[in-house]
């Protein structure tokens, strides 16, 4: 692009989400804004934005050039600080992602990095799907399973997270303990609702327990977990988690291969930034003690 001024309007319409917002943060007139909106769209040939009483709203196309414009901000602030002498500056939004299930472990841990460095903006993505680090999405990501291959990442381990099965005291007051894997065909479970799961915990449960058996499903974790507690079957947990409840009872004898590795996932790009190392030596530091 030949005009960065647009992008840059762009890109903080949609972090503000109105064009008065953005004509604050960029000292300009709200008349600019919006010729720099329609002249980059109509650059592009595609709209940005969705115009609502409200303000504006990213469009799919909008999304992926802005996570572009978010990974070029991070590296022109980390540049003007090397030159400035503020090379230990931490500030600005923190993107991390990672499973649900490391939630409870990961809030309290980021509220801590937010405290130490209070200029800090803090988001924290869960879910399922791979945030793309290449676009932006995400400064770090802590990803589970199998190695991550993908292109310019810089992938280093983190943890493994050890799996239990378990079943709350009520459950097993009211079936009884599981007797040894041929006896889960006279029990309830509680499993993730997608049979082409790729956890290994999950694969195992389904190589033994026939489909009419998973009576519970969810395609949320902390769902799953509240089911368990509450007595709905049987069901995997984070062993840290299941033993922090106070009331689940491990029905089955703990199998490696139920165990995950984490992986710390950066992009290259921004692998060195200071934001980024800061995190990163913090998080290891911090994580170093967790016994599972």
């Amino acid at each position: 692009m030949d005009n960065w001024d647009e992008i840059r309007t762009a890109f903080q319409v949609a972090r503000m989400g109105t064009v008065s917002g953005a004509a604050d943060v960029l000292g300009v007139h709200h008349a600019t804004v919006i010729r720099h909106i329609d002249a980059l769209e109509g650059r592009l040939g595609v709209k940005l934005f969705q115009r609502h009483a409200r303000g504006y709203t990213a469009t799919e196309a909008g999304q992926d050039l802005l996570r572009v414009a978010q990974a070029t901000d991070d590296q022109f602030s980390q540049l003007v600080g090397r030159i400035k002498g503020r090379g230990n500056d931490v500030s600005g939004e923190l993107v991390v992602t990672s499973l649900i299930s490391i939630a409870p472990r990961m809030a309290p841990l980021l509220a801590e990095f937010q405290r130490l460095h209070p200029d800090v903006i803090v988001r924290y993505l869960t879910g399922t799907r791979l945030f793309r680090l290449e676009y932006g999405e995400a400064h770090v990501a802590i990803r589970a399973g199998t190695v991550p291959d993908q292109p310019d990442n810089v992938v280093q381990k983190f943890h493994v997270q050890k799996m239990g099965l378990y079943a709350s005291k009520e459950y097993i007051e009211a079936n009884g303990m599981p007797n040894g894997t041929d006896s889960f065909v006279h029990h309830r479970f509680v499993a993730v609702d997608a049979d082409d799961t790729r956890a290994p915990f999950e694969r195992w449960l389904r190589d033994l327990v026939p489909a009419p058996a998973l009576t519970f499903r969810s395609s949320d974790t902390r769902a799953l977990e509240s089911a368990i507690i509450a007595g709905a079957g049987i069901g995997f947990m984070p062993v840290y988690g299941a033993e922090a409840s106070g009331n689940l009872i491990e029905v089955h004898p703990r199998q490696e291969e139920w165990s995950g590795p984490l992986w710390l996932v950066t992009h290259v790009d921004l692998h060195r930034t200071t934001k980024v190392q800061t995190f990163l030596t913090f998080l290891k530091e911090q994580s170093k003690d967790w016994k599972v």
